[in-house]
């Protein structure tokens, strides 16, 4: 057993030499070895942090670190082997979650601990630890008779299931469907960066042509530049019913059952611990205090935002309508017309921008920029393991010189890769129980297009946004100095504030003087000419009300279908969807779109009922961006006030306290509006 690679407590995991057959095995070593533990400390009747949370968080950690790894592969280099062997612990992992949520014990230790004369003498982080876990504790279920304990083990485990289920469906339905494209004249208005990905993917398939498919650096291109709307048609069918009954994958990964299941099991778990509906439950651990409370704030700003869409829609149509002679905008046409629009307007694209973002000038320069501002030193290192050849890895000082932590960078997209962006935990900071300090590493996953030929990654302006954004994550994840582990970065923040740092680091990417360090010429490496910066500024906010209705219509959406306990069907979701979108959307998109069934974030992912947090944080990024406007983008004095009252606390003080130690007032909305030049 000792050479399990998944049992080796190093921070840096081996990621090549884990095999599928490790998993299962490792996972039910370490549960076994924490519930050893929990039996240990409740014995000793040691109730103090030392004896008795701090053995508690050892054993918690080594857990998460031999399966951090396991879900990390499965999210980036997915196989059947390796899906089946993840799959198989998800029920380990939540019955153990269980047991220990709803431990009657470890719940009178920790209130031991509340209640005792240590408790004045821990610091503030190490308070918010107890009382946090209390609440979790009885949000566990703690308090349940035995029989309602052992409904919610079967519910929890379900979902881990079900979960699980939606995300492989999806993955399965985005990689088994593609369109070879053999008449080049289908090509037209492709730009060359996607035409080669096309040509290479085909050749890496042992066939002749140009082969397109449902991942997003295929699929956009096409629905934003292909001059053929049959073209544009149909991957936009096949993309808008992924994993659903309808469409060309019609019934072959269908998400339909586990949607309802899910909403099902989620109201039942929310009466089970006393909540009126499953939104109550999850706003139990947010900033926000109720769900009338989210909804009032989501339909002012879709008031505020609706007339300003609705002129962008018509202005769209128009065009499409006097320039080229369209009389109805089908869904596949929307984007097209827009970028010709955005083009005519203020003659940019993102393609035109593409040479000028090369993958090693927008990394330096990201880079240059966190250094600037946090004064911060970024340098390569190898790392002992990686899981593809494209992995880079990065360690992270401070101006003092100290480590503070470390990150990989898988920026490509690729078969067996989940779509998307994403900031993972690899190792937490922490103090160990030898008092040493465990510095975090984090795992930082795009899905851009690779170098082709001998171009180096050419990325779009939108796409570096994506990477500013989730690398704000991880500086948040990385600089915490709280050496608590349910406090620690990411950890004991409130969901809808942890979107924070990451929305707040984009806002660099807009600005001319850190433009200047993330861009350059792949060829020349002359700088973004001024012509086009200024378009660029212009085009900033082209279609931004419409982009704000859109994340309110999935705001919306996710927040009805968790606060009314009736909806059990897919036909009630689908009747949900479209009375929120007449009330937000500026158009209906075809009957046979069934968007919701690739909406991992709130079916996959941890958003149910809480995606409203992307506007919630959104607010707040741009107000706390408002203080760098005024004091000067990379003033080095508010740069370390942000870094100090922000990014070092972690979650252990209470999100709306550290905004305000920064702002010197709580958020206001407006700064979000004028960034996105809605004069609502």
């Amino acid at each position: 057993m000792s050479q399990n690679p998944l049992l080796q407590n190093n921070t840096l995991p081996a990621f090549s030499e884990i095999k599928p057959e490790h998993i299962v095995p490792a996972i039910e070593q370490r549960i076994v070895a924490a519930k050893q533990m929990i039996e240990q400390v409740i014995a000793a009747q040691k109730f103090t942090w030392q004896d008795f949370i701090a053995p508690l968080e050892q054993v918690d950690d080594e857990l998460e670190r031999s399966w951090s790894p396991v879900s990390h592969l499965n999210a980036v280099k997915s196989d059947p082997a390796l899906r089946e062997a993840h799959d198989a612990c998800l029920p380990l992992l939540s019955e153990y979650a269980t047991f220990v949520g709803q431990h009657e014990g470890l719940y009178q230790g920790y209130k031991a601990i509340r209640e005792s004369a240590e408790f004045e003498h821990l610091s503030e982080a190490q308070q918010k630890v107890v009382t946090d876990t209390l609440r979790d504790f009885e949000l566990s279920g703690v308090a349940l008779p035995n029989a309602q304990k052992q409904e919610y083990a079967k519910i929890q485990a379900r979902l881990a299931e079900l979960g699980s289920q939606f995300s492989n469906n999806l993955l399965d339905a985005t990689d088994n469907w593609h369109l070879l494209v053999t008449d080049e004249a289908e090509l037209s208005g492709l730009p060359e960066s996607a035409v080669e990905a096309a040509a290479a993917s085909a050749r890496e398939h042992d066939q002749q042509g140009w082969r397109f498919g449902l991942d997003i650096p295929s699929y956009l291109p096409v629905m934003m530049y292909a001059d053929s709307s049959d073209l544009r048609r149909q991957l936009y069918q096949a993309f808008t019913t992924r994993a659903s009954e309808q469409g060309p994958q019609a019934g072959q990964y269908d998400n339909s059952a586990i949607i309802a299941e899910t909403l099902e099991l989620r109201q039942k778990l929310a009466r089970l611990l006393g909540f009126e509906h499953y939104a109550a439950l999850s706003l139990a651990t947010k900033m926000a205090d109720s769900a009338a409370q989210v909804e009032t704030f989501l339909t002012d700003l879709a008031e505020r935002s609706l007339p300003q869409a609705r002129a962008d829609y018509q202005e769209v149509l128009e065009f499409a309508q006097r320039q080229c002679h369209v009389e109805e905008l089908e869904a596949w046409d929307i984007a097209y017309y827009s970028e010709k629009l955005k083009q005519q307007k203020y003659a940019i694209s993102d393609e035109a921008l593409r040479p000028y973002f090369p993958e090693h000038k927008v990394v330096q320069g990201l880079f240059a920029v966190v250094e600037r501002l946090f004064g911060l030193t970024i340098t390569e290192q190898t790392p002992p393991s990686r899981w593809h050849d494209s992995v880079r890895y990065f360690v992270i000082y401070d101006q003092q010189q100290q480590q503070r932590g470390s990150f990989y960078l898988d920026l490509y997209a690729r078969t067996g890769k989940r779509g998307g962006a994403w900031m993972a935990e690899c190792a937490t900071r922490r103090r160990t129980l030898t008092q040493d300090v465990q510095l975090p590493v984090a795992y930082l996953t795009c899905n851009f297009n690779r170098p082709v030929g001998d171009k180096p990654a050419l990325f779009t302006h939108d796409e570096v946004v994506t990477l500013f954004h989730e690398f704000g994550h991880g500086l948040h994840h990385m600089l915490t100095q709280i050496e608590y582990a349910g406090v620690s970065g990411i950890n004991g923040v409130a969901w809808d504030a942890v979107e924070l740092p990451s929305q707040f680091l984009e806002n660099w990417c807009w600005e001319p003087e850190a433009l200047a360090l993330i861009s350059g010429h792949y060829e020349s490496g002359e700088p973004l000419p001024q012509d086009l910066l200024d378009k660029m500024l212009a085009a900033r906010n082209f279609q931004s009300a419409m982009q704000m209705v859109r994340q309110l219509e999935f705001s919306l959406f996710d927040l009805r279908i968790h606060a009314d306990p009736s909806i059990r069907s897919a036909a009630q979701v689908q009747s949900v969807l479209d009375q929120v979108r007449e009330q937000v959307a500026v158009r209906k998109p075809p009957a046979y779109n069934r968007f919701q069934h690739s909406f991992g974030h709130i079916f996959a992912g941890g958003y149910a009922a809480g995606y409203y947090s992307y506007k919630w944080a959104e607010v707040l990024s741009a107000d706390a961006f408002s203080r760098f406007e005024e004091d000067g983008i990379f003033n080095p004095q508010t740069g370390q006030d942000f870094l100090h009252e922000i990014l070092e606390q972690g979650g252990s003080k209470d999100a709306m306290e550290l905004f305000v130690a920064f702002r010197g007032r709580e958020p206001k909305v407006d700064a979000l509006l004028r960034h996105s030049g809605i004069q609502g």
